[in-house]
């Protein structure tokens, strides 16, 4: 599955467009390598996303093509977040 259709999918983030422009800004790393909207990911595949003072680690326990909301979690489970002090 496609980086920003997943992101999508999981609801990490509400709008692949959103997704794709974090992504192609190289916010995003897929096991420690910069990833573009396009990557593949699959199970077992982690998640560097660098939101605006946010940073989160997740890993992908799941890929579907849809889901309701409240099974969106089970897509992923969050290894790491943290909150920068100052925006240097």
């Amino acid at each position: 599955m496609r980086l920003d259709k997943f992101l999508k999918v999981s609801r990490i983030i509400k709008r692949r467009s959103v997704a794709k422009e974090i992504a192609d800004q190289g916010r995003i790393l897929v096991n420690d390598h910069p990833a573009k909207s396009s990557t593949k990911v699959a199970v077992g595949d982690t998640l560097t996303i660098k939101f605006g003072n946010k940073t989160e680690v997740v890993k992908i326990n799941r890929i579907v093509e849809t889901t309701k909301k409240s099974e969106a979690e089970n897509m992923y489970e969050i290894l790491d977040e943290k909150y920068a002090e100052n925006f240097d």
